[in-house]
């Protein structure tokens, strides 16, 4: 071929590579289903997602969005339902991880460690305040702390729920503990500001010097002053831009919230609002946000070749 053509040939797949959509690893979904003989603990009867909602759901409401794997995140406390999730995740590869539900507390939880990462799926556990749960009261206990210096070395992964000032201040506390602990902190957007608001903005401040702690850019629709949910970037942009510029572009994460983020709205809109700002930034870092820095958070597993490569 002359060089010239060559060149023209070469031209002519810029835009195409431009173009190519940026594939998608949503770090927080969640599967339950409440006609099971036992029930679920949530979501309650009459909520709008009281549904079976399995993987094949997701692959329906995200279809042609560009999502190509998704992480579960437990959303019960009763012990077998781990196992439920993993055989469910299993048999589908658009599931990529799953943190599960232990009790670090509990006798049995090195144990079970033991029993669930076996399955390379199994990427942590939630815990904080949840199920009644006091993270603070809990973490001052040392045999607490033991269990979580074995379970940071395994290098597993502590996804917080329910964000509050408090659990922001506590996730400081553990990371001193704990250094080498990896820590996601779910739906930061959806923290509560206090009147004062320098007690929230000191706490993140110091958590994103936390070199292994990430959060999540997820929960982010909110209703305005009306009562109505707002679908425009713009309304949101004030917030995201302090996430953003205080942890910056390696330490924030994409999560749907499916399809606890139902009542908000559909998933296309939930992805709209955070695919316009960070594409907005640019492609390295919207790829960063939406699966790069998932990659460290998590160590998912690869399992279609429609997902990326580390």
């Amino acid at each position: 071929m002359e060089r010239r053509t060559f060149l023209a040939a070469s031209a002519s797949l810029v835009p195409a590579l431009a173009q190519t959509p940026i594939p998608i690893i949503d770090t927080h979904i969640h599967l339950f289903d409440p006609t099971r003989p036992q029930g679920v603990p949530w979501p309650p009867k009459d909520a709008v997602m009281y549904k079976p909602t399995y993987p094949k759901q997701l692959r329906e409401v995200s279809k042609g969005l560009g999502i190509v794997g998704a992480i579960e995140v437990e959303a019960s406390p009763w012990f077998d339902d781990n196992q439920w999730v993993l055989d469910v995740c299993e048999k589908d590869t658009i599931m990529v991880g799953f943190i599960g539900d232990l009790e670090p507390l509990k006798p049995e939880f090195r144990a079970h460690l033991d029993r669930f990462t076996k399955n390379k799926l199994f990427r942590g556990i939630r815990y904080a305040y949840l199920w009644g749960r006091d993270f603070r009261v809990d973490m001052a206990k040392p045999e607490f702390i033991a269990g979580m210096k074995d379970f940071a070395a395994r290098g597993l992964t502590l996804d917080t729920a329910n964000p509050s000032v408090k659990m922001l201040e506590d996730v400081l506390r553990i990371t001193d503990k704990i250094p080498e602990l990896k820590v996601v902190i779910d739906h930061l957007p959806k923290t509560e500001v206090p009147a004062n608001r320098s007690v929230y903005v000191n706490a993140i401040r110091e958590l994103a010097k936390r070199p292994k702690v990430w959060v999540k850019v997820s929960a982010v629709l909110a209703k305005d002053n009306t009562g109505k949910f707002r679908y425009d970037t713009a309304y949101y942009k004030p917030k995201l831009d302090e996430i953003y510029e205080t942890f910056g572009q390696d330490k924030v994460l994409f999560g749907s919230d499916w399809p606890n983020s139902e009542p908000s709205g559909n998933y296309s809109q939930v992805l709209a609002v955070v695919r316009e700002y960070f594409n907005g930034k640019g492609r390295p870092i919207a790829e960063k946000y939406f699966w790069k820095n998932s990659v460290a958070a998590y160590k998912w597993i690869k399992r279609d070749g429609s997902q990326p490569s580390a």
